[in-house]
């Protein structure tokens, strides 16, 4: 009888163990989180938008007004011409121009161009720069894992700006004659962004 208590105690906290550890597994799970990055920051892209819209702006269509319009971007070359050539063909729509999408089916041609897109960064420093110091060329011989000691940057103050231009221009001509119509450029347009 002692040893059928036994046996009955040891599976009881077999099963107890064997319950809890179950427990555990599902309380104590995995979960992964998917994080991506767009090539560009937010704060890239929205300095470039905003340049494009200055840019496109002041531009004038009303020679345009009503006819029949392909827009020829051969000539517009910046990586973020999707955006730019988005602002130009709501300005045409908007100032009553009819955008066509075959060549063939156009009055006229609009052939767009662009100075640049992009932008530059400024930065400056007051206090002391980090420093990288790379190890010795003997480990990297050996094969050994080289290591590369990094400074921090003690900055008594730091600014960083950030300056986005957006630079547009257009020529149309009419499609049968190649008759010059109508011109305007080159537009520029401008976006800050200033840290401290």
């Amino acid at each position: 009888m002692a040893q059928s208590t036994m046996s009955r105690a040891l599976r009881h906290d077999i099963l107890v163990a064997v319950l809890a550890g179950m427990l555990l597994q599902l309380l104590g799970g995995c979960a992964n989180i998917r994080i991506t990055d767009p090539a560009r920051t937010a704060t890239e892209q929205f300095l470039l938008s905003e340049a494009a819209v200055k840019a496109v702006e002041p531009l004038s269509f009303d020679a345009l007004h009503g006819r029949r319009v392909f827009v020829d971007p051969t000539y517009f070359a910046p990586a973020e011409k999707d955006f730019v050539l988005g602002e130009l063909r709501a300005k045409l729509l908007t100032s009553g121009v009819q955008i066509v999408g075959k060549r063939e089916d156009a009055e006229i041609i609009l052939e767009v161009r662009s100075g640049s897109v992009g932008i530059d960064r400024y930065e400056s420093l007051l206090g002391i720069p980090s420093i990288v110091v790379p190890s010795g060329a003997s480990s990297a011989a050996s094969g050994t894992p080289t290591t590369t000691l990094i400074t921090p940057e003690i900055a008594l103050t730091k600014k960083i700006e950030q300056v986005s231009f957006a630079s547009i221009s257009y020529v149309a001509y009419w499609a049968d004659t190649g008759e010059v119509l109508a011109s305007f450029g080159p537009s520029l347009g401008r976006a800050y962004r200033e840290d401290w």
